[in-house]
């Protein structure tokens, strides 16, 4: 019964060969260096199922954010190790994307056909930075606060887009309600869903073009 319906599905969706394709592709003999794009990956699924479970104690109002996230870290059970893996992953996304990029640039895997690959990873490490900037005010203590007053400022140092941009980001002349609820609904939404899309984008060049293998010497890698 088993067997029909899975011959049935794939006959109508071919997903043996979307299994083949993703799971028993072949794969050059590589180091440890090459783990760290999958390294990446598991970061994101970490980021994402821990950040579902804080949202559903976290409260983005400067009169309550202070006292959700410890009560969070306190009184929910193991809300402290959620908090903390979510804390820290943050930290080791920037670190562990920021060393894949700098494997891509020495091994030279930003070659031809991955350019594009490339510029999807270029921009996945910008979402990255982003979702750092914006999730570091959520606690809404001294140090978050302070800290992102100076980061809208700088935003706001160009010419001409400056005092635009300083508008845009904190939602009036400082920071206040509005730029709490502002990040906090540009962390949840916008900045998952082009993360979710660009990795979607990032994971199939990957495959359709394979893993690229450590260049020798004296040779270009264009493989």
């Amino acid at each position: 019964m088993a067997t029909r319906f899975s011959n049935w599905l794939d006959a109508r969706t071919g997903w043996r060969n979307i299994w083949d394709g993703i799971f028993l592709r072949k794969v050059p003999k590589v180091n440890w260096l090459y783990t760290l794009g999958s390294a990446s990956l598991f970061i994101v699924v970490n980021q994402v199922v821990t950040g579902i479970l804080l949202t559903i104690y976290y409260v983005p109002t400067p009169d309550h954010a202070y006292d959700s996230v410890q009560y969070i870290t306190t009184q929910v059970a193991l809300g402290w190790l959620i908090r903390g893996l979510h804390h820290w992953g943050a930290s080791a996304m920037v670190v562990v994307v920021f060393l894949h990029m700098l494997r891509v640039i020495f091994l030279g895997s930003y070659k031809f056909p991955r350019e594009v690959t490339w510029f999807s990873g270029v921009v996945l490490f910008l979402v990255v930075i982003g979702f750092g900037f914006t999730g570091y005010l959520l606690p809404w203590d001294e140090k978050a606060y302070w800290a992102t007053t100076v980061g809208t400022q700088i935003a706001g140092t160009p010419p001409l887009i400056g005092d635009l941009a300083l508008r845009i980001l904190r939602g009036g002349e400082g920071l206040t309600a509005m730029t709490l609820a502002r990040f906090f609904g540009i962390h949840i939404w916008v900045l998952p869903a082009i993360l979710l899309g660009l990795v979607g984008l990032h994971v199939y060049l990957v495959i359709k073009h394979g893993i690229s293998t450590t260049p020798k010497r004296g040779e270009n890698n264009h493989e």
